[in-house]
This record gives C-alpha cells, sequence and structure tokens, in this order.
C-alpha cells in the first residue's frame, strides 16, 4: 500500500537513526515544507498572512518551546508571556541601537537573552515540582510585566511602553517595519521557524532528548542513572526560553509589528499557547504546530461560518462560543487522547501501515 515500509532496507546506523526512517513521512514532511515556501508567496494575500500564517508560526514556535519544557522534561510552567515579552522588547532594543545588524542576528541575540531568563527562573526548579513551580513561573511573568511597565528604558522611553518593528532591508528588500512585504515577512519566518523545528527535532533524538524525558517520567531513577537533574532541568529551561523568546520577537516585530505590555498578559499569550500544546499533543513537535493551527483557525472558521450561514450573531456571542469550544476540547482532550491530535495522526499512520489486516 501507499503507507508500507516494505523495501525500505537500512545497511547502516545513520540510516536507521535518521530523522525521518520512513520514506514517506521524509516525502510529505519536506514536501509540505517545499508547499509552505512556495505556494503562500505565490497566491496568499495579506489576509491570509496577517490573520492565519503569521499567527500560526510565530505562536507555534512559542507552543515548541514550551513544550520542551512541559512536554519533553515534565515542567510546568505559565511565564510563556513573560518569556515572549523579553524576546520581544530584546529584539526591539538591539535592533534600534544596532539598525545594521543582521535581523536573524537579532532574533538569535533575543533568544539567548530570554534564555538567561530562563535558566534563572529554572534555579528553583530542582527543589520545586508541579503546582509550585507553576507559580513560581507565573511570579515570574508578573515580574516581566511590572518591569517592561516602569523601566522606560526598555520602551526608548516611549510614553505608553509601546515598541514596534522599525523598518529594516535584506538584499534590498523590506522584511521589516509596516512598509515590508507581506511575503517577505512570512519568508523570514519560515526560514527561522523551520531552522528551529529541525533542531529541536535533534535534540529530542539524542541525548539531551533522553535525559529531559528521563527526568520528565522518574526524576529519582534518572538521577540513579547518572543524569544531573539540575543540569538537565535548566537546559530545558534555557533551550525552552530561548525558542519563545525568539517566538516572541517574531510574533511582535513581524506579526503585530506595533505593541504595548498588554499583549503579553497572561490570558492572551500564556495560557493560548498552554491550549495549543494540550490540545496538539504534549511531547509533540508536530503536536505544537497542529495545536497552533487549531487554535488560530477555529476563530477564523467561526467567524466565517455564521455569516455565510446566514446567520446574524454579534461578536461577542461568537467569542464566547470560542471559549466554550477551546475548554470542552481541553477537557476532551485530557480524558480521551491526552497526547492530543499528534497521537491522532499517529494513530491513522499506524492503521494505514497495518491496512486491510486488523489491529
Amino acid at each position: 500500500m501507499i503507507y508500507r515500509e516494505g523495501g525500505q532496507i537500512k545497511t547502516s546506523y545513520a540510516a536507521d537513526q535518521q530523522i525521518f526512517p520512513i520514506n514517506q513521512d521524509r516525502w510529505i514532511i519536506y514536501g509540505f515544507i517545499a508547499f509552505l515556501f512556495v505556494i503562500p508567496p505565490l497566491f496568499a494575500t495579506e489576509y491570509h498572512y496577517e490573520v492565519i500564517l503569521y499567527p500560526v508560526l510565530s505562536l507555534g514556535l512559542a507552543a515548541l518551546g514550551l513544550n520542551i519544557l512541559t512536554g519533553y522534561c515534565g515542567l510546568i510552567s505559565l511565564g510563556t508571556g513573560g518569556f515572549m515579552a523579553v524576546g520581544a522588547y530584546s529584539a526591539f532594543k538591539i535592533t534600534t541601537a544596532f539598525p545594521d545588524l543582521n535581523i536573524f542576528i537579532v532574533f538569535i541575540l533575543a533568544g539567548v537573552i530570554s534564555a538567561l531568563f530562563g535558566i534563572l527562573i529554572g534555579l528553583p526548579s530542582l527543589r520545586i515540582k508541579g503546582f509550585y513551580l507553576a507559580v513560581t513561573t507565573l511570579a515570574a511573568h508578573f515580574f516581566i510585566e511590572w518591569a517592561i511597565n516602569r523601566i522606560d528604558w526598555l520602551s526608548n522611553y516611549s510614553p505608553s511602553h509601546t515598541i514596534g518593528g522599525p523598518p529594516r532591508d535584506m538584499f534590498g528588500i523590506t522584511v521589516m517595519g509596516p512598509t515590508a512585504d507581506p511575503a517577505a515577512k512570512y519568508l523570514i519566518m519560515l526560514i527561522v521557524v523551520v531552522v528551529l523545528g529541525f533542531v529541536a527535532k535533534n535534540l529530542i533524538r539524542g541525548r539531551v532528548g533522553r535525559s529531559w524525558m528521563a527526568i520528565r517520567d522518574m526524576d529519582i531513577a534518572a538521577e540513579l542513572i547518572g543524569i544531573k537533574p539540575l543540569q538537565t532541568k535548566l537546559l530545558a529551561f534555557a533551550i525552552s526560553s530561548f525558542y519563545i523568546g525568539v517566538a516572541g520577537a517574531l510574533y511582535v516585530l513581524m506579526y503585530l509589528e506595533s505593541v504595548d505590555p498588554e499583549a503579553f498578559e497572561i490570558l492572551t499569550t500564556s495560557f493560548p499557547v498552554l491550549f495549543m500544546i494540550i490540545i496538539g499533543g504534549l511531547g509533540s513537535i508536530m503536536g505544537a504546530f497542529m495545536g497552533a493551527a487549531f487554535i488560530v483557525l477555529i476563530p477564523v472558521i467561526l467567524r466565517n461560518s455564521f455569516p455565510a450561514l446566514g446567520l446574524d450573531v454579534p461578536s461577542h456571542v461568537i467569542q464566547h462560543i470560542e471559549f466554550m469550544l477551546f475548554g470542552g476540547l481541553i477537557v476532551f482532550f485530557l480524558i480521551v487522547e491526552p497526547h492530543g491530535l499528534a497521537r491522532l495522526w499517529q494513530i491513522v499512520k499506524e492503521k494505514l501501515r497495518l491496512w486491510p489486516f486488523p489491529h
């Protein structure tokens, strides 16, 4: 059948341990990435970029960062919005202080600064876990929110503490700012997300990822077999915060273009990103982006479905329907399929590998 491993013989350990050992998986992933690089720049409108593509890429990267910490290492965090703010304000300060610096280097440096904050917040993780660790990250979020509201230097002394993406060019094309080409911004974001996605995939498959999962499953047993809990947890906090910081920089400089500190409140960033990994699937790289696409697309579908059916539903009623739908889906996935959409996709592939034989 179409999805079978018959005839795919591995003759080396490298071939057996490659990222996509099944040829069909490799073709699907690479084909989908090629589709994302070619089709949207040719056919997408500004509406598609602003409403679907930009938020899915930026929030999907933030969900991937949170999934590294929560899904793979088992450390609960409610401070995603705070780390996104650190990355966003760091990128803003760097790009305004060094106007000629390459935009990719700006994103990397913003992620590094966010990672340093993550290490600082992760220091108590050896002594506390579960609900108490979540409260610690929540306190960090409130501290960061207080800092960006009180330290005028972070927003270049803007009275409203608003930051935005200044105009920046790359190869003669404006890729940041109000006059930037939407397709160019999209391609910059896509390059960052694809590269960091493959880096995360390799990290999870290696010694670092196995150490995280050992800590997640049973930290005492992991320590007995030689894994150092503090170093492993701090590394998870650092890498997770790096990803979230880069996502925050993309979210502000490339997507929203201009925001104030209220954009990073816990109800507008931290909780939605947490919902993404719950619905998409804890401990899954693909699940992070599936959850982000789901969370972004559901409101779009609802807001366009009612007018298409001839129903005049007020916007605030549609918003309440969104909240009820998200809440119901979270309860559903926690009860029926805790591993989310990614697990459902995995089950479909397992069925295809055995079809038409019974499972």
